[in-house]
């Protein structure tokens, strides 16, 4: 995993590659220069900082302004600690706080959360908190819109953004591929997103919105990378294909898709793991 921040600022600074939270957002590219144009559309709004790791809120195709607003990041940055194999959480009583982002990566405001709606390790590594919040009043105390998360599976080869709320920094690269199974430690996640090399990602970016350039919809939540080339151990994951054969990628990073979370709530931002085509791991 993308280490929440205390964990990951230790190993950080080890490798010279610590860095203070940038007063102003940044965007990284392959080569260091300014991303393109395209990508510049890609702002912070809506976007969060957590104590330890990035999330945005997020609307659902069909969410109306009334519904109680959803903030999305990882299972494994959970103030409760990573949820274990097999673990599913869901409805429980939560009172953290998000420092919600204007475009310019400014934060604007303090939202709460009522409760964690959802969050588990197994197949996914997602967690959505259910806010104190509705979408409308959001937009109308603070002029921001939530981000949409996408209900289609990415595609390949589609360029994308990682826009991280803790450091107001984003990464700019393309979807290199999916990876049948990601094994790193105990857990295991399905269909993980593989980003191209440009995609630098460090801890505290953990949780950050993958968004499809093209649409601006969220298409997946970064977790993780393999940090030194090990092989399926702890933030060093591995693919494994259908026929079991393993792969190293050693500085490549991850995230895993969200698609599947539209089917699995309703009015008012309900969860219904029963409901059809709902595929998120239950209880």
């Amino acid at each position: 995993m993308k280490k929440p921040l205390l964990a990951a600022l230790g190993a950080l600074m080890i490798t010279g590659t610590g860095l203070a939270a940038p007063a102003v957002a940044a965007t990284e590219t392959s080569t260091g220069t300014k991303a393109p144009a395209a990508v510049q559309a890609v702002t912070f709004a809506g976007t969060v900082s957590l104590s330890n790791c990035s999330g945005s809120v997020v609307r659902l195709p069909d969410s109306e302004d009334n519904d109680p607003a959803l903030v999305m990041s990882n299972g494994h940055c959970l103030e409760s600690g990573f949820p274990g194999p097999g673990e599913v959480v869901v409805d429980q009583p939560s009172s953290r706080t998000f420092g919600l982002l204007n475009s310019a990566g400014t934060r604007v405001a303090t939202l709460r959360a009522g409760k964690i709606a959802y969050a588990t390790m197994t197949d996914t590594d997602v967690s959505l908190y259910q806010l104190t919040t509705t979408y409308g009043q959001i937009r109308s105390s603070y002029g921001i819109s939530p981000l949409t998360l996408d209900d289609t599976h990415p595609v390949a080869g589609r360029a994308i953004t990682v826009v991280s709320g803790y450091w107001k920094r984003t990464y700019a690269c393309s979807i290199d591929g999916f990876a049948h199974r990601l094994k790193e430690g105990s857990w295991t996640w399905k269909d993980s997103v593989r980003y191209t090399s440009a995609c630098r990602t460090i801890g505290g970016t953990s949780g950050s919105p993958v968004i499809d350039n093209a649409t601006g919809n969220v298409v997946a939540v970064n977790n993780t990378g393999n940090e030194d080339g090990g092989r399926c151990t702890d933030n060093n994951p591995c693919e494994v294909d259908q026929s079991g054969n393993v792969t190293v990628r050693a500085g490549i990073n991850y995230g895993q898709q969200t698609y599947q979370i539209p089917a699995c709530f309703g009015l008012d931002s309900k969860l219904d793991l029963d409901a059809s085509g709902c595929t998120l791991p239950k209880p």
